[in-house]
Parts: C-alpha cells; structure tokens; sequence
C-alpha cells in the first residue's frame, strides 16, 4: 500500500505477462477441469490477459485522487487501502473472473486472499501463483476449500472487504454475514436474461445470437440467453431458424472434434437444467427439438428449444 498507483499497476502488469506463457496450459485446465470446449477456454484466458491494457488504465484512473474546487478552498478525495480483500471466483470463469475481482482490490493497495471455487482449483492456483510471481511476496494469496472455507474468509475480523462472483443465494448469505460490521461487498450474481426479437429484426442475426448465447460455456453464464419473446408475426420463422441452427451443435467431450457443447460442470448443475426443462413443459411448453448426447457417463444435456405456449 505504501507504493504509488504508477508503481502498482507497473507490478500488476508484469504479472499479467507472466501468465501469457501459460495461456494454452491455463484452456487445458479450463477444460479438464469443467468442460468447456477449448476454443471458448483459450478464449477466455486470452481475454484475462488482454486487460492489461486500457482496462488496468481505467482502474488505475478510478483510484486516482479528485480535486475539488471551491470558493477559496480546495478538497481533495483520497482513496486509501481498506487492508485485506477475500476474492472468492467461480467455476464458470475460473480465470476470467480472478482479475476483475482481484486486479481493482490491487491497483487500490489492499492484500487479497483467494478462494477458487472447489470446482476449478488447479486453474484458480496455476493462474494466481503466475501473477503473483511480480508482486510483493504475501500480497496475493490463494486458500482452497469449498463453502465452508469461504464462510470463514467472509466471517474472518483480518478481512475488510469481500468480492464475489456466484448465485444469488450464496450472495444473500454473503450479505447478511458481512452486515453486522458493515463490512465492504462487491456481489456479482446470477441473472435471467430476456432477449426480444421484434418483427423488424434481422432474423437470421437474432437466430444465431440467440442459439450462440444461450449455448456459449453450456449455458453456464450470469449473462446468458435464457429466454426469447418474439412478436407473435414472426414466431415461427424465428423458431424454425433457431431449431435449425440447434441442429448444427454437438454435444460430447470437449476436446472431440466437431464438439461445440461440453458436458455441464456437475452432477447438481445437469439435474438442476433437466428439473427446469421438465417444469417448462409441465406448464404447457412444446419441445421443438432435442439433440442426442453420448452414451455412457457424464454430465451431457441435450441442446433444446422449447417453445412457449
């Protein structure tokens, strides 16, 4: 903390640098260790390390101090360190979302410690110990563990602050843990995000960003397409566009070839999409189309459209 922003953010980017060799090493992990299919995993990874860029710049500027001016007086905000930070990262980014919880916290001058999710440990460490091989040693941590152990980071009197990416339900715990102290928060949670599709669209467009982003990481994103209203006129023009494209994704191993939708990252996550699909038809969906899935072990959903009545 005693080290100017200039000097942070020069550190910072080292660290950054340090993990560009491992960048194909850390999508190898991302798909052994929750199945998404490599070219959606090196993708992540080399979007992590491209916010050594411009993105740092941004935090770096938000950190800065603002002067006010006034009449024969001048105030100035100063943004000191709040101490330790818990950064507890989920399994559905698990590099990609380490350095937008943890690279602010840093730029700021706090210490952060760690917590990938129990999910994705080896990626969670393998990108850490890379980064942190240009920091103060001490100043980035990594503890592993599963909710129990975030439980006792958030509870912990040595942390000030916790940034979490996760379900709603964790975050709501996450609150009311940290409220007694008014202990500082930054809560990522989940979304059920709508697309519209208006007669006027470009169909074949909104087709395909509907069956992209619904499809992209197995569904398994805050920020996915979970649902689609589309004006009645052209209902079926767009349904009929998007079982087509539907039909042109492949379930299976990751790292098969031709395989465009790995396996869900759990047993608990696989029954929790079938109990939702099978909910939607019990109150009136139709399912338009259902791909196969390979036989045998493992944590394979179907990609289906289901059309609301």
């Amino acid at each position: 903390s005693d080290l100017p922003i200039a000097d942070r953010i020069s550190m910072i980017r080292k660290g950054i640098t340090a993990v560009e060799p491992i960048t194909q090493k850390l999508a190898d992990s991302i798909t052994r260790e929750m199945g998404k299919v490599p070219a959606e995993a090196l993708e992540e990874v080399t979007d992590a390390n491209g916010l050594k860029g411009e993105w740092l710049d941004m935090v770096a500027k938000a950190n800065a101090d603002v002067k006010l001016p006034g009449d024969g007086a001048e105030s100035v905000i100063v943004r000191d360190p709040l101490g330790v930070v818990a950064v507890i990262s989920p399994w559905n980014y698990p590099v990609g979302e380490i350095p937008l919880l943890a690279l602010p916290a840093l730029v700021a001058g706090n210490a952060v410690i760690l917590k990938p999710s129990e999910v994705t440990p080896v990626t969670g460490a393998m990108y850490c110990e890379a980064l942190a091989s240009a920091l103060p040693e001490g100043v980035l941590q990594v503890v592993q563990g599963d909710g129990d152990v975030g439980s006792q980071l958030v509870d912990s009197k040595d942390i000030h602050m916790v940034a979490m990416t996760g379900s709603t339900n964790t975050g709501k715990r996450i609150m009311e843990k940290c409220a007694g102290s008014l202990k500082r928060l930054v809560l990522e949670l989940g979304g059920k995000d709508p697309m519209v599709v208006f007669a006027d669209a470009d169909l074949d467009k909104a087709a395909a960003d509907a069956v992209g982003n619904s499809l992209y990481n197995q569904g398994q994103s805050c920020c996915s397409v979970e649902r689609v209203y589309i004006e009645e006129s052209v209902k079926a023009e767009f349904e009929k566009k998007v079982v087509a494209l539907a039909k042109e994704q492949k379930v299976g191993v990751p790292t098969d070839e031709g395989v465009t939708v790995g396996p869900m990252v759990s047993e608990m996550q696989l029954q929790n999409v079938k109990t939702q699909v099978e909910d939607s038809i019990a109150n009136g969906a139709t399912k338009l189309y259902e791909s196969e899935i390979p036989a045998g072990a493992g944590n394979y959903f179907p990609v289906t459209v289901l059309s609301g009545p």
